[in-house]
């Protein structure tokens, strides 16, 4: 081996921001990775996506990706050279990435070795920039195609949970197909599970994080709002029924020999806040509390089942796995997340802090195990 090739450093394109009503918490979060990467170790790249979906150069300056002043940091505001726009090849046996300005010849950045993508919710966290990847055959952190698309639709991960024996709560799903044909019916069917299940219901768009569009309803007088609310940020929609218990949250990695899963933290009851909706995670910091106050039988059971999430969906990587232990002891998963935030107050990287992986080391874990992994069937 040359000694050229032995001193080449992994060259790391952080891609963040994005076109999903999450946009402003994908900056955030890009700014704690660009922090943390080891710049002795690895050559970095930021590559931002505005909200209209333009892949821009942005700066290398994680101090403006912060909330500050409870104002939510954009893209846009990062962006180096106006009109200019990256582009990757989707050449599998070149992995450059280009740079262009309208009338300009296009300038070669170089070859990307691992994208670490910190984009959450659809258009980025759903599978469809890991297919992008995948066609341009450079790795990536995180999950696969199937398993993002699994972990950002609500209804499949049920679905999938469910066919894997997993214990899941109660719900409902309204598609668009159902709402734009006969709304009264679709109503009618969220009534009838109302009825079923009793009052209050949590109504959800299917494919949206970070709390976006999710209401709490009460009673019939609140449920068009809520139902509105989540159409305008999907227009397929899940409804839940109020699982009562505590809200336990668990983190899985991948290490060399497998996932492994962390302490599991607690997200107490927020009293300025209805539910943990996204104010109360990103804006006003409700701090969960890390470890959880369990029974070493409940931690061991909390951990075994946020594992066997990870493997049901076919999770790669990281994944954030959230649980209800309900009052009579079992616990029912909510949800994963597979690009889980990495904000300085995000439960991911606390609750991996406090079972010995520094958040440092977490993201070259990442790095590392996305090395490690080809793209294509694997």
């Amino acid at each position: 081996m040359s000694s050229e090739t032995s001193s080449h450093k992994p060259r790391v394109a952080v891609v963040f921001g994005g076109r999903s009503s999450e946009h402003a918490i994908s900056v955030v979060t890009a700014g704690a990775v660009l922090a943390a990467i080891d710049r002795d170790k690895y050559d970095v790249l930021p590559i931002g996506i505005t909200t209209d979906g333009r892949w821009a150069l942005t700066a290398d300056d994680p101090a403006r990706m912060a909330i500050a002043d409870r104002k939510l940091p954009s893209v846009a505001e990062l962006t180096e050279g106006g009109e200019g726009a990256v582009v990757l090849s989707a050449d599998p046996t070149s992995r450059e990435v280009v740079y262009s300005e309208p009338g300009s010849v296009p300038k070669v950045l170089g070859e990307v070795d691992v994208v670490f993508p910190v984009l959450h919710g659809p258009y980025g966290e759903d599978g469809t920039l890991q297919g992008l990847l995948e066609l341009a055959g450079v790795p990536y952190v995180g999950s696969g195609v199937l398993a993002s698309a699994v972990g950002q639709d609500k209804d499949y991960m049920k679905r999938v949970f469910a066919s894997f024996g997993l214990p899941v709560g109660p719900y409902e799903v309204i598609r668009p197909r159902e709402w734009e044909k006969d709304p009264a019916a679709a109503r009618k069917k969220i009534v009838d599970f109302a009825g079923e299940h009793g009052w209050p219901l949590f109504v959800k768009p299917a494919r949206a994080g970070s709390s976006m569009g999710i209401s709490k309803v009460d009673d019939l007088a609140g449920l068009d709002a809520a139902i509105e609310e989540a159409r305008r940020h999907d227009p397929k929609i899940i409804v839940e029924s109020l699982l009562r218990g505590r809200e336990i949250e668990c983190g899985v990695l991948e290490f060399e020999d497998g996932p492994r899963a962390s302490v599991p933290a607690e997200i107490p009851p927020v009293t300025a806040h209805d539910f943990y909706d996204f104010e109360a995670k990103y804006i006003d910091s409700a701090a969960g509390i890390v470890p959880a106050p369990l029974t070493p039988e409940q931690t061991a059971k909390v951990q075994e089942l946020a594992v066997a999430a990870f493997e049901a969906a076919s999770c790669e990587g990281l994944v954030r796995a959230d649980f209800f232990l309900q009052d009579n002891g079992e616990f029912v998963i909510n949800e994963i997340n597979t690009l889980p935030g990495f904000t300085p107050i995000s439960m991911y990287p606390r609750m991996w802090q406090e079972s010995g992986v520094s958040y440092a080391e977490l993201v070259d874990r990442l790095l590392q195990a996305a090395l490690r992994r080809s793209t294509g069937l694997r």
